[in-house]
């Protein structure tokens, strides 16, 4: 397929990494030990059959239908959602302490099936939360929200805007107005799953407007470095040999087929890339480091969550979490 055609035809899909993500996040909701279970508990109310459908041959979708001991037993499945643990809990601990601190807006851009804004109504009572996003996916999302009022999520939060956006046809501040968006109020960024799929262009020029807000507002996102993205666009598969591991990485392709990785930063250089767009970086974590596995992945026995040693900082780290701020 052309990579013309790409952008013609993810305009006609729901984002189907969304739904793998709100999986994986959905496997870890289940475990038994509330030390390392993921706290969305929403995740697995929110993505339906139908969109389940869209990605069936995903190992981490089709543990939903298993056992949860025995989903937790392959490797493919329990990594995913070992990720997605430890990204859930470190963005909602600096949601949380930004509302603490005052923060009276928080925007999800590229929300997907985030369900911060249905199942942390107490914490964001007293905040405008907005959720932008493609509208197709948006439509999804709308629509399974409005599917689980009655008995899952109980009342559409009134503090939500809904805000429909495309990265690739204008930027965020303009839709944003449109739905009355304050800008000059302290805000809370919350960018999930979302630089990886951007040219880095349009990273720095996010990173950029989010700079001009007032001070003491802040983001946290993911990324990878941006020497990765050649890479894993050409992965050798010839060198792979036959088996779950080549699989897995056939499976990932096609996940990403329509949603290709386009962007990064600066390998080891985060803090003085956000320094020139004018933010102040407040902690850079890699999802694999030590320090993460410590935080969020030791089960009250002491074993960690995954049984997957976490890879030495002196090990090259894929996958980074970042909270920035604009500086007082």
């Amino acid at each position: 397929m052309s990579e013309a055609t790409i952008p013609e035809l993810e305009s006609r899909l729901p984002s189907r990494t969304s739904i793998w993500a709100a999986a994986s996040r959905a496997l870890a909701a289940r475990d038994p030990d509330p030390t390392v279970r993921n706290p969305d508990w929403l995740a697995e109310h929110i993505i339906g059959p139908a969109e389940r459908a869209q990605v069936a041959e995903q190992i981490v979708v089709q543990a939903l239908d298993q056992d949860y001991a025995q989903a937790s037993s392959n490797l493919e499945a329990i990594g995913t959602a070992r990720a997605m643990l430890v990204r859930t809990r470190f963005i909602d601990e600096k949601l949380e302490q930004a509302v603490r601190g005052g923060a009276r807006q928080v925007v999800i851009l590229g929300a997907g099936f985030d369900t911060r804004a249905y199942r942390l109504t107490d914490l964001l009572r007293d905040a405008r939360v907005f959720e932008v996003d493609r509208p197709l996916t948006q439509e999804y999302k709308r629509r399974r929200v409005q599917e689980l009022i009655p008995g899952v999520i109980g009342a559409l939060p009134s503090n939500l805007t809904y805000t429909p956006f495309d990265f690739r046809l204008e930027k965020p501040g303009d839709a944003l107005l449109r739905s009355g968006y304050d800008a000059t109020l302290k805000t809370f960024f919350v960018w999930e799953g979302v630089t990886m799929y951007l040219p880095e262009d349009v990273i720095r020029d996010t990173l950029s407007w989010i700079a001009g807000h007032a001070p003491g507002s802040a983001v946290v996102f993911d990324y990878v470095y941006a020497g990765i993205i050649p890479m894993l666009a050409d992965i050798p598969l010839e060198k792979i040999p036959e088996g779950p591991m080549r699989e897995g990485v056939l499976r990932w392709k096609r996940l990403l087929e329509y949603e290709p990785w386009l962007g990064g930063l600066p390998g080891g250089e985060e803090s003085a890339y956000l320094k020139s767009v004018g933010l102040e970086a407040r902690e850079i974590l890699a999802l694999n480091a030590p320090e993460a596995e410590k935080r969020y992945l030791i089960r009250a026995d002491g074993s960690v969550f995954g049984a997957l040693p976490a890879a030495a900082m002196s090990q090259p780290q894929m996958y980074w979490l970042a909270e920035a701020a604009v500086p007082d």
